[in-house]
Protein backbone atom coordinates (compact mmCIF):
# COMPACT_ATOMS: atom_id res chain seq x y z
CA UNK A 1 0.00 0.00 0.00
CA UNK A 2 1.27 3.36 -0.78
CA UNK A 3 1.04 6.00 1.71
CA UNK A 4 1.78 9.59 1.95
CA UNK A 5 2.84 11.40 5.64
CA UNK A 6 1.23 15.05 5.02
CA UNK A 7 1.59 18.01 7.54
CA UNK A 8 -1.50 18.42 9.60
CA UNK A 9 -3.65 21.05 8.02
CA UNK A 10 -6.86 22.78 9.03
CA UNK A 11 -8.42 21.07 6.28
CA UNK A 12 -8.28 17.99 8.41
CA UNK A 13 -10.36 18.44 11.72
CA UNK A 14 -13.57 16.59 10.87
CA UNK A 15 -12.01 13.74 9.14
CA UNK A 16 -9.05 13.31 11.89
CA UNK A 17 -12.26 13.54 14.87
CA UNK A 18 -13.77 10.53 12.81
CA UNK A 19 -10.64 8.62 12.70
CA UNK A 20 -10.06 9.27 16.91
CA UNK A 21 -13.74 8.38 17.51
CA UNK A 22 -13.47 4.88 15.47
CA UNK A 23 -10.45 4.01 17.15
CA UNK A 24 -10.66 5.36 20.30
CA UNK A 25 -11.03 1.82 21.94
CA UNK A 26 -8.40 0.17 20.18
CA UNK A 27 -5.70 3.32 21.11
CA UNK A 28 -7.19 3.12 24.54
CA UNK A 29 -5.92 -0.41 24.69
CA UNK A 30 -2.00 0.92 24.44
CA UNK A 31 -2.03 3.92 25.53
CA UNK A 32 -3.84 6.21 28.02
CA UNK A 33 -6.55 7.68 27.17
CA UNK A 34 -7.19 11.52 26.04
CA UNK A 35 -9.97 11.36 27.87
CA UNK A 36 -13.57 11.93 27.09
CA UNK A 37 -13.28 15.69 26.63
CA UNK A 38 -11.31 14.95 23.78
CA UNK A 39 -13.88 13.25 21.93
CA UNK A 40 -16.41 16.32 21.94
CA UNK A 41 -15.95 17.79 18.62
CA UNK A 42 -15.72 21.69 20.28
CA UNK A 43 -13.05 20.45 22.18
CA UNK A 44 -11.41 18.73 19.93
CA UNK A 45 -11.52 21.09 17.44
CA UNK A 46 -9.55 23.93 19.64
CA UNK A 47 -7.40 21.10 20.59
CA UNK A 48 -6.67 20.90 16.77
CA UNK A 49 -5.79 24.49 16.62
CA UNK A 50 -3.53 24.24 19.23
CA UNK A 51 -1.29 21.67 17.54
CA UNK A 52 -1.19 23.50 14.53
CA UNK A 53 -0.06 26.63 16.38
CA UNK A 54 2.52 24.51 17.67
CA UNK A 55 2.95 23.17 14.06
CA UNK A 56 3.71 27.21 12.78
CA UNK A 57 6.07 27.64 15.68
CA UNK A 58 8.36 24.86 14.60
CA UNK A 59 8.60 23.57 18.18
CA UNK A 60 6.71 20.39 17.38
CA UNK A 61 5.96 18.63 13.83
CA UNK A 62 2.52 16.67 13.41
CA UNK A 63 1.70 14.41 10.72
CA UNK A 64 -1.13 12.42 8.98
CA UNK A 65 -0.65 9.24 7.61
CA UNK A 66 -2.58 9.23 4.57
CA UNK A 67 -3.28 6.15 1.51
CA UNK A 68 -3.58 6.99 -2.44
CA UNK A 69 -7.40 8.32 -1.69
CA UNK A 70 -6.41 10.75 0.89
CA UNK A 71 -8.08 8.78 4.08
CA UNK A 72 -6.50 8.95 7.13
CA UNK A 73 -4.58 5.63 7.81
CA UNK A 74 -2.60 7.15 11.13
CA UNK A 75 -0.64 9.70 12.52
CA UNK A 76 2.70 10.22 13.58
CA UNK A 77 4.48 13.25 15.30
CA UNK A 78 7.83 15.02 16.62
CA UNK A 79 7.48 17.11 19.88
CA UNK A 80 9.71 18.03 22.53
CA UNK A 81 11.77 19.88 19.50
CA UNK A 82 15.21 21.04 20.99
CA UNK A 83 16.76 23.26 18.34
CA UNK A 84 20.19 23.32 20.04
CA UNK A 85 20.21 19.36 20.75
CA UNK A 86 18.86 18.83 17.37
CA UNK A 87 16.65 16.47 18.70
CA UNK A 88 12.75 15.61 18.97
CA UNK A 89 10.59 12.76 20.23
CA UNK A 90 8.62 10.57 17.69
CA UNK A 91 4.88 8.96 18.49
CA UNK A 92 2.52 7.31 16.11
CA UNK A 93 -0.77 5.66 16.09
CA UNK A 94 -2.06 3.63 13.13
CA UNK A 95 -5.81 2.92 13.12
CA UNK A 96 -7.03 -0.91 13.92
CA UNK A 97 -8.08 -1.77 10.67
CA UNK A 98 -4.46 -0.63 8.99
CA UNK A 99 -2.45 -2.99 11.13
CA UNK A 100 0.08 -5.35 10.47
CA UNK A 101 0.32 -3.74 6.91
CA UNK A 102 4.19 -2.16 7.25
CA UNK A 103 2.19 1.05 7.69
CA UNK A 104 3.68 2.64 10.89
CA UNK A 105 7.26 1.20 8.89
CA UNK A 106 6.96 2.95 6.23
CA UNK A 107 5.35 5.91 7.82
CA UNK A 108 8.55 6.33 10.17
CA UNK A 109 10.99 5.66 7.19
CA UNK A 110 9.67 8.33 5.38
CA UNK A 111 9.08 11.01 8.37
CA UNK A 112 13.43 9.71 8.72
CA UNK A 113 14.18 10.52 5.14
CA UNK A 114 12.94 14.37 6.38
CA UNK A 115 14.88 14.19 9.36
CA UNK A 116 17.02 16.64 8.19
CA UNK A 117 15.11 19.01 6.46
CA UNK A 118 13.22 19.30 9.97
CA UNK A 119 16.94 20.42 11.25
CA UNK A 120 16.95 17.12 13.50
CA UNK A 121 19.50 14.81 13.58
CA UNK A 122 18.99 12.56 16.91
CA UNK A 123 14.99 11.28 17.75
CA UNK A 124 14.09 9.54 20.96
CA UNK A 125 10.96 7.45 21.04
CA UNK A 126 9.81 5.49 24.17
CA UNK A 127 6.99 2.28 24.23
CA UNK A 128 6.27 0.00 26.76
CA UNK A 129 7.62 -3.73 27.00
CA UNK A 130 4.22 -5.63 26.18
CA UNK A 131 4.22 -3.46 22.61
CA UNK A 132 5.89 -5.88 20.42
CA UNK A 133 4.48 -4.08 17.16
CA UNK A 134 5.67 -0.53 18.08
CA UNK A 135 9.65 -2.48 18.96
CA UNK A 136 9.38 -3.78 15.51
CA UNK A 137 8.79 -0.75 13.67
CA UNK A 138 11.47 1.30 15.41
CA UNK A 139 14.07 -1.59 15.14
CA UNK A 140 13.01 -2.09 11.45
CA UNK A 141 13.91 1.86 11.15
CA UNK A 142 17.05 1.72 12.97
CA UNK A 143 16.35 2.93 16.39
CA UNK A 144 18.09 1.40 18.95
CA UNK A 145 16.85 0.71 22.74
CA UNK A 146 19.04 2.42 25.44
CA UNK A 147 17.58 1.72 28.35
CA UNK A 148 14.31 0.10 29.91
CA UNK A 149 12.78 2.41 32.40
CA UNK A 150 13.32 -0.01 36.10
CA UNK A 151 9.30 1.27 37.42
CA UNK A 152 6.65 -1.07 36.19
CA UNK A 153 3.48 0.22 36.16
CA UNK A 154 -0.36 -1.60 35.62
CA UNK A 155 -1.82 -0.59 31.69
CA UNK A 156 -4.72 -2.77 30.56
CA UNK A 157 -4.40 -5.19 32.93
CA UNK A 158 -0.99 -5.76 32.27
CA UNK A 159 2.35 -4.78 34.62
CA UNK A 160 4.62 -2.96 31.96
CA UNK A 161 7.61 -1.03 31.71
CA UNK A 162 8.92 1.86 29.58
CA UNK A 163 11.38 1.14 26.90
CA UNK A 164 13.58 4.11 25.80
CA UNK A 165 14.81 4.35 22.19
CA UNK A 166 17.13 6.47 19.79
CA UNK A 167 18.07 6.71 15.94
CA UNK A 168 20.78 9.49 14.89
CA UNK A 169 21.90 10.34 12.10
CA UNK A 170 25.18 12.14 13.30
CA UNK A 171 27.09 12.41 9.66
Amino acid sequence: MDITLEALHINDTKSLFEFELENRTFFEEMVPSRGDDYYNFEVFKSRHQALLDEQAQASSYFYLIKNNNGSILGRMNVIDIDETRKTGHVGYRVGQRFIGKGIASKALKLLLDAASEMGLKTIQAKTTTNNKASQIVLEKNGFTLIATRNEEFEFAGQRVQFLHYVWSDLK
